[in-house]
């Protein structure tokens, strides 16, 4: 199966046209094509519309619509409208719509109104869902499948009464009796034994904190109930269309979903990204969750939202200043996206929204944001053969979702200041300013084709996670408070770091994080002082080959080792501030490019992405010749970059 049914780059985003009268239409159509707009998403949140009643269908206007958009050689990513219910499902059904942990139902009024659990609202998804497919299998518009939208975004869980139902058969289905869940569980603490499963309730308000191994495994049961309901769509679509590609828009590095789950559960991944304009290291952490997606399934993805401009949802909602929305949106594309597309086409005149930006502004074709419009659509055409390129790695982060999701847990960890996110982007952003390739991956995968492998957390790590980094052939990094609990959330017989002992040749005796204001002195053995604030750990040497890096200096650690390497094993027992000492040594046979600070280096096959995220002209001395497809010209030596700028480098032969 094709990524998508349409050739080259996309370009386009959200069309809305039931906010607006049908005479608008043919001028946005117009306008589309003027653009060169090639995909629009129709139909997200149109349930109501297509549906005004149980099983009363009303197409016609959609008909229109696609038909319009085919007309003018636009193709449809078509959604099956299921991301938020209508108002008469809810109020014959007021049970679809979820509670919160205070046992308190929400109100219709908003989006996503759904108990993922619900099976009347899995039922009537999937009704809709098999109609608009059947109405629409043949029309040359449809492209792509567009399941749900943006799930966990509002509603990741529920605790109602049927969520409580689905819980214990998930728990059940897990494992098997309940004597198996009270071991798993460790319900002796606290006097939490259960003698059935029908006692177990999920993790609402309570007076002190909840299990974590329950909490833990809440969250799994989380994001497989939202995953069930996408499938359930996802079946009926691929029963009635199984050429045409599914997919979900994802929402970058989200806590609540395992992606890794998702990914392989939909043809296509796909993702929204909103980078802070008022934040100028903003495009390292997006290139993060570029990477995400691209690793996901290893192959290109398609960023199916990001804002042309403001967004509608910050406390201040900054605009992105000229050349920011280009420069962006070539950066999706030099991570893996084989297009680029917006909410939405036309700005809202009312709504949560309404200030949110848009392809089309308020003020229409007179604007500064259409004449960004117009020379991205122009751009992405110049890059069409880029769509459908690799990105090779040599470097991966490992990226696990149980481990995160035990790392996070309310009120029972030495300190809840570690937060992944953060530990991602601290390994990341001295890797991405040396325009170094990333891939993420999860923590029992194949790891061996990669020269570096990077463990920035791995809190939860089973017997197989362990062997898995144990078939490193290359260089591996391990980050601390990693092997500290198995799959239950129980500490590992003779504590951290577990399975990963023998890997490592140590063990901690303690953790030591640090308190607000206090830092930790840590001197590597070339000389160079490294600072720790969060983190550190009373480490002991048990490997025989053990070679000691880097050694607290000063404070109640002094001379313990900070960093240890075991044959091709290094771990960092805190975290510091600056990991160039670190990186200096396990990247020494990964090739880097030399660029300015704020200026990205990132290549897809031959082709060599050059972004100036500053506002300053920056100079850049080119690897190889090549010609720029941005500009059309031959450029070699050495480039001076205009400030929010890019070049994308075709370069012959070897690269």
């Amino acid at each position: 199966m094709r990524l998508t049914l349409v050739p080259g780059l996309l370009f386009g985003g959200d069309y809305n046209p039931e906010q607006w009268p049908e005479e608008v239409w043919a001028e946005d159509v117009r306008l589309m094509a003027e653009a060169g707009v090639t995909m629009a998403t129709v139909a997200v949140f149109s349930w109501s519309r297509l549906e005004p009643a149980q099983g009363v269908y009303d197409f016609g206007w959609l008909d229109r619509v696609l038909d319009l958009l085919h007309e003018h050689g636009v193709s449809a990513d078509l959604a099956t409208a299921t991301a938020t219910p209508p108002p008469w499902l809810v109020r014959v059904h007021p049970e679809v719509m979820p509670v919160d942990a205070h046992g308190v139902r929400l109100e219709f009024g908003s989006r996503q109104g759904y108990c993922p659990s619900s099976p009347i609202f899995r039922e009537h998804t999937v009704r809709l869902a098999t109609a608009i497919a059947t109405r629409y299998a043949e029309h040359p518009a449809l492209a792509m499948w567009h399941v749900g939208n943006e799930y966990a975004d509002h509603t990741l869980e529920c605790f109602c009464p049927e969520s409580a139902r689905h819980f214990r058969a998930w728990l059940q289905a897990r494992y098997g009796t309940v004597d198996a869940l009270n071991a798993a569980w460790g319900t002796s603490c606290w006097g939490q034994h259960y003698t059935g499963f029908e006692q177990i309730e999920p993790p609402r308000k309570a007076p002190g904190p909840v299990n974590p191994a329950q909490l833990l495994d809440w969250r799994r049961f989380c994001s497989d109930a939202l995953l069930e309901l996408f499938t359930a769509e996802r079946d009926a679509l691929r029963e009635v269309t199984p050429a045409v590609p599914v997919t979900t828009n994802f929402m970058s590095i989200l806590h609540g979903l395992d992606y890794w789950s998702w990914a392989a559960a939909e043809d296509l991944v796909s993702d929204d990204a909103y980078p802070d304009p008022a934040d100028p290291e903003s495009h390292v952490a997006v290139a993060l969750s570029y990477d995400l997606m691209r690793s996901l399934k290893q192959r290109p993805w398609l960023l199916l939202e990001s804002a042309p401009s403001a967004v509608s949802w910050r406390e201040v909602n900054v605009p992105k200043p000229p050349g920011m929305m280009r420069l962006h949106s070539l950066q999706a594309v030099a991570h893996g996206a084989d297009g680029v597309m917006f909410f939405q086409w036309r700005q809202a005149k009312y709504g949560p929204e309404k200030f949110h930006s848009a392809l089309l502004p308020h003020g229409g074709t007179t604007t500064r944001g259409w004449q960004d419009t117009l020379r991205l659509g122009a751009d992405l055409r110049r890059l069409a053969e880029v769509a459908g390129t690799a990105t090779r790695a040599e470097v991966a982060l490992v990226l696990g979702w149980d481990s995160w999701w035990g790392l996070e847990a309310p009120e029972s960890m030495p300190s809840n200041r570690l937060k992944l996110k953060d530990l991602l982007l601290a390994w990341y952003a001295p890797l991405h300013a040396r325009g170094i390739a990333v891939d993420l991956a999860p923590p029992d995968r194949d790891l061996s084709a990669y020269r570096v492998v990077i463990v920035p957390n791995l809190y939860l790590c089973t017997a197989e996670q362990a062997k898995a980094l144990a078939s490193v052939t290359g260089e591996l990094v391990v980050g601390p408070f990693s092997g500290v609990v198995d799959e239950s959330d129980q500490v590992h017989d003779g504590g951290a770091p577990g399975p990963l002992r023998e890997l490592l040749g140590l063990a901690i005796d303690e953790f030591w994080p640090l308190a607000d204001g206090v830092t930790q002195r840590v001197r590597h053995a070339g000389g160079d002082v490294g600072l720790a604030r969060t983190w550190a750990e009373w480490p002991r040497v048990v490997g025989d080959a053990v070679e000691v890096l880097a050694r607290y200096e000063g404070g109640d650690l002094d001379g313990l080792p900070a960093i240890t390497r075991n044959g091709n094993a290094t771990y960092l027992s805190c975290l510091l501030d600056d990991l160039t000492p670190v990186l200096d040594r396990v990247l020494h046979d990964v090739p880097a490019l030399d660029v300015p600070r704020g200026v990205e280096a990132t290549r897809r096959e031959n082709h060599l992405f050059l972004l100036n995220h500053t506002s300053t002209p920056q100079q850049v001395t080119l690897p190889q010749p090549g010609r720029d497809l941005l500009s059309e010209t031959d450029l070699r030596g050495v480039i001076t970059l205009a400030p929010r700028d890019a070049v994308v480098l075709r370069i012959e032969g070897d690269t």
